[in-house]
């Protein structure tokens, strides 16, 4: 297994955007699938967005309106998620995840994880 190292997160005023890091190392990065996932307090883990290894995307059900963008750059074995437009209920701990199926959607298909990134959104 190797290394994911999530950094980027911060605290932010509502309306506001910040990009996500995920610096991958100890793995072969491009034949992975990678996504992010975030956690409230409170409530269970859930999708933000995924990344397949062709490329292709998903977004979560509260991250599909067009503010969050994933990306993934190959050479740099790096992860990130462009957020614009934060509200407050994005405030969650974001986690790094990559999977060596190649395609994930699931949390439960990713076999490594980041120690996360603190995302705060004030109002």
């Amino acid at each position: 297994q190797g290394q994911l190292v999530e950094s980027g997160g911060g605290l932010v005023q509502a309306g506001g955007s910040l990009t996500l890091s995920c610096a991958a190392s100890g793995r072969t990065f491009e034949s992975y699938a990678m996504g992010w996932f975030r956690q409230a307090p409170g409530k269970e883990r859930e999708l933000v967005a995924t990344i397949t290894r062709y490329g292709a995307t998903k977004y979560g059900t509260d991250s599909a309106d067009g503010r969050f963008y994933i990306s993934r750059d190959n050479v740099k074995n790096t992860l990130y998620l462009q957020m614009n437009s934060l509200k407050p209920e994005d405030t969650a701990v974001y986690y790094c995840a990559a999977s060596s199926r190649g395609i994930a959607i699931r949390a439960y298909e990713f076999d490594d994880w980041g120690q996360g990134t603190q995302v705060t959104v004030s109002s």
